[in-house]
């Protein structure tokens, strides 16, 4: 249900589970974590995923029974995170729950113009994973996140695109193919040259 295209130094992982919404099971994260872990070497990964939603979060029935409350959540956002390289979220549909963890953690993030945004956790009697309220806060600000965490408000595309939650807007169809774009000065560039750049835009 985890795809893993390496195409040279292009890693493209892909959610492929479209007929539950690409809901996230504990094997599910664990491959995931075990990718980006793995991605080090990459110069350039990709995250999508299959169908119109790019993740609804976790399985229902894995969060009921502790996958919500899981440190995997953290562990594959952490890796995330840590990528020398570029990292684009292609957000192919709607981003919902603790799945919003490994697209705040990338560098870049672009989604479809149906899209949409939420993290339901305080109304089904969570916390969001320990990291993510602090890099959305970092991205659209403490307001916005709170409007978001605890407001219980789903965002569209638009209203994403203007918070700053994501870059662009990109038709379904093309996103693979921007985000390639987007990678191809990055790909041109020394590895040197461009982790440097990385690092120097990550906060102190």
């Amino acid at each position: 249900m985890i795809e893993l295209d390496r195409a040279g130094e292009v890693w493209t992982v892909t959610i492929n589970r479209p007929d539950k919404a690409n809901s996230l099971t504990h094997a599910m994260l664990v491959e995931l974590a075990e990718i980006m872990e793995a991605a080090q070497a990459a110069r350039v990964v990709i995250l999508t995923g299959r169908g119109k939603v790019f993740s609804a979060g976790a399985d229902l029935e894995e969060a009921r029974a502790g996958l919500a409350k899981s440190d995997v959540w953290e562990r594959l956002s952490g890796a995330v995170a840590a990528l020398p390289g570029l990292s684009i979220a292609a957000l192919n549909g709607t981003l919902a729950g603790g799945a919003m963890g490994m697209a705040l953690a990338c560098d870049l993030r672009l989604a479809a113009p149906g899209a949409r945004f939420f993290y339901p956790v305080m109304k089904l009697g969570f916390l969001p994973q320990p990291s993510d309220p602090a890099r959305m806060a970092a991205l659209i600000g403490p307001a916005r996140t709170k409007l978001i965490l605890m407001g219980g408000q789903k965002i569209t595309a638009e209203e994403a695109l203007a918070f700053g939650l994501i870059d662009r807007i990109v038709e379904a169809e093309e996103l693979q193919e921007h985000a390639q774009a987007l990678a191809a000065d990055t790909l041109a560039a020394s590895p040197e040259i461009a982790q440097g750049i990385k690092r120097m835009c990550n906060p102190v």
